[in-house]
């Protein structure tokens, strides 16, 4: 009987033959030739996709409501065939676009797109000095527009690739605010309404800043450092007493207005000194807090075992960190209970995937930043690495205006507390570049973290 032959004119013999032959090759280093025989008999066997070079890496920017979104798109040599990932950093949006413009594209240009941990390693330290969140920025554009494009080749969404969905979708917690308590729990109840069973609370401005006549002003109308004509005209003002004793008093009234089943969150963003926080934290233990965010800022990381010895409120921490000695120490000592980084800071889906498999193996699970200023392409990433941990905890939720959803399509999307992603090849969000070019970018820095300061003028740290 004769044997079939395949497209290459081998028969199945052979090709076994030659397979077998591939791979003994493959270990032997021999196949580092792409025009080697074996390699394309392999190539031919296992119908593999043909090399993919990266042709141009470029910054898109937009700005619909003044703030600035930067996204990476890397072009390939397939015709058609990119990559978007999120490289914003409002802060300083300019230099990112320059790091992506002046130094990626160059850098890229004619290596190998399949290749994410190769070109990972090598961009990270491609200036020698790193960790900055400039060029992690960058990086992190880059990584994710990688990924990107490895699910398009794949025909899957990139949670694919990273292992599959643990969870049908991603649960989310919403933002409760107000000047006083019972706003803040009014609006709390409000949010229960809309389906969320998770709702972070804050009273007075964000992150325990107090503007100036709010509740932390103390009814001050003019502190002391604005008498003396102090620092700069929109400097806020924060009272740290009224702080720490309101806090206590917010989870009160929020317990008796939204009941236990609701999940209550609050974050102090480093706005207080190390032993104020954990005093509040254990005056917090009888509401129970899903979690109380960043207690302490980098620099007073030496706290949290403190803090661990005197109260099981969980604790989540990592927004400001970009630099992995930063959470390696204190993930593997437990010192806190989730980790909450700010992807595009520490570079992408790529080192993102390795903290989450870090925090698996501590029993730290992630809860990562998701803010108003990461751009849809952004919180599509979050949100795939979210389906495919099995240790997720948390993702902070988002909703996209309209202007929004036409320069990015396929945003992802929330219903009933959930977050969802477009089920398309890769990340599933796109982007219209003519329409994203009708807001541009102000010459000017819009945004600065906006000072606090207390009464004497003392700067005070996020």
């Amino acid at each position: 009987m004769e044997e079939k032959k395949d497209n290459s004119g081998m028969g199945r013999r052979d090709l076994l033959k030659s397979l077998g032959l591939g791979a003994a090759a493959g270990t032997l280093g021999i196949l580092a030739d792409p025009n080697d025989a074996v390699a394309q008999v392999f190539t031919s066997a296992t119908k593999g996709l043909p090399p993919l070079k990266i042709t141009k890496v470029k910054a898109i920017y937009t700005c619909p409501h003044g703030i600035e979104l930067i996204v990476v798109k890397v072009e390939t040599s397939e015709p058609g065939l990119y990559g978007l990932g999120c490289a914003t950093f409002r802060q300083r949006a300019h230099p990112v676009i320059s790091a992506i413009n002046d130094y990626l594209n160059d850098f890229c240009v004619g290596k190998d797109a399949d290749n994410i941990e190769d070109l990972w390693q090598t961009t990270y330290v491609s200036s020698y000095w790193r960790n900055g969140p400039v060029l992690n920025n960058a990086l992190s554009g880059l990584d994710q527009a990688l990924w990107d494009i490895k699910g398009k080749r794949a025909n899957m969404p990139v949670y694919q690739l990273l292992g599959g969905k643990c969870r049908f979708a991603i649960p989310c917690y919403s933002h409760a605010s107000g000047d006083t308590i019972e706003k803040v729990a009014e609006d709390a109840k409000k949010k229960m309404e809309q389906g969320f069973k998770y709702v972070r609370i804050q009273l007075g401005g964000y992150g325990a800043t107090q503007a100036l006549g709010g509740y932390g002003a103390s009814g001050i109308t003019k502190p002391d450092f604005k008498t003396a004509g102090f620092g700069a005209p929109n400097d806020n003002f924060m009272d740290t007493y009224r702080y720490i004793k309101g806090i206590p008093e917010m989870f009160e009234e929020t317990r008796k207005v939204c009941g236990d089943e609701v999940e209550l969150l609050h974050d102090i963003h480093e706005r207080i000194q190390p032993n104020e926080a954990i005093s509040m934290i254990k005056n917090l233990e009888e509401f129970r807090p899903f979690f109380i965010e960043d207690p302490f800022s980098p620099e007073n990381i030496g706290y949290f075992k403190l803090l661990r010895q005197q109260t099981s409120v969980p604790i989540a921490m990592g927004e400001l960190y970009n630099n992995p000695h930063e959470w390696i120490g204190p993930m593997s000592e437990r010192l806190f209970d989730f980790i909450r980084i700010h992807i595009s800071q520490i570079g992408g889906i790529t080192p993102a995937m390795k903290v989450a498999r870090l925090g698996e193996a501590f029993n730290i699970r992630t809860a990562w930043h998701g803010p108003g200023d990461v751009s849809p392409v952004g919180h599509a990433a979050n949100a795939h690495i979210d389906f495919a941990v099995w240790n997720f905890g948390i993702q902070e939720s988002v909703t996209f205006s309209s202007e929004l959803q036409e320069i990015f399509p396929g945003c992802p999307t929330m219903k009933n507390g959930y977050m969802s992603v477009n089920e398309a090849p890769g990340l599933g969000v796109d982007v219209n570049e003519k329409l994203a070019a009708k807001y541009p970018l102000p010459n000017k820095q819009l945004n600065e973290w906006t000072q606090v300061r207390r009464s004497d003028g003392t700067a005070i740290r996020p």
